[in-house]
């Protein structure tokens, strides 16, 4: 049911993280005014330059605020210098996407209007494409597992379940079902190695069961390597793609490239019971402090959210704000006044959620 407050748990983690946190916010309280929806933010410490000066990743008391707060806005986590005993970063993303079965990576790629895209073809523009990662198992199940023997050899192993296939598939064609409904075609995509990998041939198989059950949605099958080849050479033929989280994991990064950068790419993890929303960006130590990041994937990454709580708690308020967020950043860059600074402009954090709030 619809709620008069909802919780928000704030983690903006590390470097420009908290830059672009600090720029959302305020525009996100701006989009909920006169809505009648409070929104309380709490922040609360985790990341890698918290790992340094006290031992720990994730607070026990941050993780609780996380698993009892309506949602989640993360900013980005991560330290290059910073690392476990094992040579690994430390990355509580990971452990509250494990901890809080957040198994479904969603990862929108959408051309804004406006900005300079990387393809010469005129197609691009329509470039509007979801990838849904899995985000609990695959080859990151061996997270912490992985086996090192130093005179031979290490093994990382790769882990498909039926559990964590079915789910989300369902949640992919649930996802195409309702952007159908928006004018997208309806179509999910597998993405896979079926022609190398049991455990892929079992992904795709499990994929086949659910599609039977979505006959109103066009089922696709692909190669994770002709997919990549794909994305570069006819992005707009996508509609949802549904895969492993390793390859979710570097298809998203090449999707976020075809649209302007992960500057312009938000993302949300969400599970059954909760959700996370968070820029498809790290913590950028190399422009930290400067002013210089782009909040954009961070601000969407909010109205993502804000769609999200709207959906699960049937509130059209939060819907509409959520539009206004999109339609405000789609403003912004549509008037050809704003150029982030990755994109060979001047335009920083600061200027950008400044041109947004203006639009709202």
């Amino acid at each position: 049911m619809a709620l008069t407050r909802y919780d928000i748990c704030v983690l903006p983690g590390d470097g420009i993280g908290v830059e672009v946190i600090d720029a959302t916010l305020p525009l996100v309280e701006r989009a909920c005014r006169g809505t009648g929806v409070s929104l309380a933010f709490a922040a609360h410490p985790a990341g890698a330059l918290h790992y340094k000066a006290t031992g720990e990743a994730l607070p026990a008391a941050t993780f609780a605020a996380a698993r009892d707060a309506h949602a989640i806005l993360f900013g980005a986590m991560g330290w290059p210098e910073i690392r476990r005993p094992d040579g690994t970063e430390i990355a509580p993303q990971l452990d509250l996407r494990f901890d809080l079965e957040l198994y479904a990576g969603v990862r929108p790629a959408r051309a804004l209007p406006g900005v300079p895209l990387p393809l010469a073809d005129p197609r691009a523009r329509e470039i509007d494409l979801v990838i849904v990662r899995e985000s609990t198992e695959g080859l990151f199940a061996s997270v912490g597992r992985g086996v090192v023997d130093d005179d031979r050899e290490a093994r990382d192993t790769m882990v498909i379940t039926r559990k964590g296939s079915e789910r989300v598939h369902e949640f992919a064609f649930r996802l195409a079902e309702r952007r159908r409904a928006r004018g997208r075609p309806g179509e999910v995509c597998c993405v896979d190695k079926a022609n190398v990998f049991v455990s892929m041939a079992y992904f795709r198989k499990v994929f086949d069961e659910v599609a039977a059950r979505h006959p109103g949605v066009r089922p696709r099958r692909h190669y994770v390597d002709a997919t990549a080849l794909d994305l570069v050479r006819r992005p707009w033929a996508f509609d949802v793609m549904v895969t492993e989280n390793m390859f979710g994991d570097i298809l998203s990064d090449l999707a976020a490239g075809l649209v302007g950068g992960m500057g312009m790419a938000p993302s949300a993890d969400i599970g059954d019971a909760h959700g996370l929303f968070q820029p498809c960006h790290g913590s950028a130590p190399d422009i930290a402090g400067q002013g210089k990041a782009n909040p954009t994937a961070m601000i969407l990454s909010a109205a993502m959210m804000l769609d999200w709580l709207a959906d699960r708690h049937a509130d059209p308020r939060l819907a509409d704000a959520a539009r206004r967020i999109e339609s405000a950043v789609d403003a912004v860059f549509a008037s050809g006044r704003l150029l982030p600074v990755e994109l060979g402009g001047r335009d920083g954090t600061a200027a950008i959620a400044a041109a947004v709030a203006g639009n709202l």
